[in-house]
């Protein structure tokens, strides 16, 4: 059975920054995409980064390009998001999810997900 568990998130100002990590446990393919979603309160799951595991290929939402920078680890089957400069837009919870289409940053393409970590950054 795929897990996948997220940690590192927490309360930061804004400015600081705050490491994610995402551990998948159970079978997936090397050959696979990890994402991580924001969720603001209120409003739609938001894709913010993507990894193509397989050449570490990446992509990110306008809206974090320069100040988040996903990464892997494929020994620990862990996944990455550096997240620098956070302002307080960027408050929500924090989803990763794993699917097989290759980058993409759209949920529907992503077939297992996290429980989510929360962030919260104060003005």
């Amino acid at each position: 059975q795929v897990q996948l568990v997220e940690s590192g998130g927490g309360s930061v100002q804004a400015g600081g920054s705050l490491r994610l990590s995402c551990t998948l446990s159970g079978y997936y393919s090397s050959r696979k995409t990890m994402g991580w979603f924001h969720q603001a309160p209120g409003k739609e799951r938001e894709g913010v980064a993507s990894i193509y595991t397989f050449s570490a290929s990446t992509i990110y939402a306008d809206s974090v390009k320069g100040r988040f920078t996903i990464s892997q680890d494929n020994a620990k089957n862990t996944v990455y998001l550096q997240m620098n400069s956070l302002k307080p837009e960027d408050t929500g919870m924090y989803y990763c999810a794993a699917g097989y289409r290759a980058l993409r940053l759209e949920a529907a393409d992503y077939a297992s997900w996290g429980q989510g970590t929360q962030v919260t950054v104060s003005s």
